[in-house]
C-alpha cells in the first residue's frame, strides 16, 4: 500500500487531501453533554483536525450526543446511536458519524451521533501524527482484538458513554417520538469494538440491533437473546479481513439474525467517502436490512 499519512486507517479517493490540518473545534449547538465525567486524569484539551476533505476530533474528554431527528412524516420510532472510529485515539466524527447520522434520518431513522472520550494523545500535532503511525503499523504483527469481556475493563470510559447515551435518549424518547425498545447502534472500526461491547457485556444499554462496519470478527460468546448484527467489511481491509470470521459463526451458532457482507474492496474506514468499490453499497445494504427488521418504514 502506498505510504500515507494515516492512510492505512482511511484509504480513501487519491484526489482528497492525506493532509492532517488543525482546525478550529467546530459549532456544535445540537451536542448535548451526557453527562458522564470528564476523563480522569486528562491534560491535554480537545482538538480537531481536517484530512481527506473530513473533519476529526481527538482528545475528547467530556462526551456528548449529537441528535439527527427525522421528518416526522416518515419517522418510523426507531433510533440508532453512531458511534465512529480512529482507534480510540480519534473520532471520524463526519465521515462516519454526522454523515451517517443525517442519511440515516432521511430515511426515517433518528440517528445520535456519540462522540466518547478518548485516549489521550500529544497536544501538538507532530506528536500525534507518531503516535498513530506507530499505532497503525506492522498490522499484520498486532495481537487479536481483546474479548468483549476484557473490553469492559480496557474501554470503561466508553463502555460507559455509550450506556448514558441509550439512557439519556430513553428519558427522551417522548420527546424526540421514539420507542425506547427500538434503539439501536452502528459503529465503525474501534466504534464497532465499542458497539459490540455495549451489546454483549453492558448491563444496561439492550441495544434493539447493532452494525459492525469494518470492525473485529473474532468468536464471541453470544448470549441467548444477543440482538441481530449486520456486518461489512472489505476483504482488502488491512485490520479485519486476515483472522477470520468467528463473530459470525458465533452468531450462526446461537441462532441470532446475522447478516454479513463482503466485499471485494474497499480498504479500511470507508465509511460514507466516495469510493469507486462496491463497498460503498454496505449503506444502502444496512437501510435494507433496517426495513426488513421493521426498523423503516418500507
Amino acid at each position: 500500500m502506498e505510504k500515507k499519512e494515516f492512510a492505512s486507517e482511511t484509504p480513501v479517493p487519491a484526489q482528497l487531501d492525506h493532509t492532517m490540518t488543525p482546525i478550529a473545534i467546530p459549532d456544535q449547538p445540537d451536542a448535548i453533554e451526557i453527562g458522564t465525567a470528564p476523563l480522569p486524569g486528562a491534560t491535554a484539551q480537545e482538538a480537531w483536525h481536517s484530512q481527506y476533505g473530513s473533519q476529526f476530533a481527538r482528545n475528547v474528554t467530556v462526551a456528548t450526543l449529537t441528535p439527527f431527528l427525522p421528518d416526522p412524516a416518515i419517522a418510523s420510532d426507531a433510533a440508532v446511536v453512531v458511534a465512529p472510529g480512529g482507534g480510540f485515539r480519534t473520532l471520524s466524527m463526519e465521515n462516519e458519524g454526522w454523515n451517517v447520522a443525517r442519511a440515516l434520518a432521511q430515511h426515517g431513522v433518528a440517528a445520535f451521533v456519540l462522540k466518547y472520550r478518548l485516549i489521550q494523545t500529544p497536544a501538538d500535532m507532530d506528536g500525534f501524527k507518531r503516535s498513530m503511525d506507530e499505532m497503525f503499523s506492522n498490522t499484520e504483527r498486532r495481537p487479536p482484538r481483546p474479548d468483549p469481556a476484557q473490553m469492559k475493563v480496557y474501554l470503561a470510559p466508553q463502555l460507559e458513554d455509550a450506556c448514558a447515551a441509550f439512557a439519556l435518549i430513553r428519558n427522551r424518547a417522548t420527546e424526540w417520538k421514539i420507542a425506547p425498545d427500538r434503539i439501536g447502534m452502528v459503529g465503525f472500526s474501534a466504534g464497532a469494538m465499542l458497539t459490540l461491547a455495549t451489546a454483549l457485556v453492558s448491563e444496561d444499554a439492550r441495544p434493539a440491533f447493532i452494525g459492525n462496519i469494518y470492525g473485529p470478527l473474532a468468536a464471541v460468546t453470544v448470549p441467548a437473546d444477543a440482538p441481530p448484527l449486520f456486518v461489512a467489511l472489505a476483504a482488502d481491509d488491512p485490520f479485519f479481513a486476515n483472522s477470520g470470521f468467528g463473530l459470525i459463526e458465533s452468531w450462526l451458532a446461537a441462532k441470532r439474525p446475522v447478516e454479513f457482507h463482503l466485499y471485494e474492496q474497499g480498504g479500511h474506514g470507508f465509511g460514507m467517502y466516495p469510493k469507486e468499490t462496491t463497498s460503498t453499497g454496505w449503506f444502502n445494504a444496512f437501510v435494507s436490512w433496517l426495513t426488513m427488521h421493521g426498523m423503516i418504514k418500507p
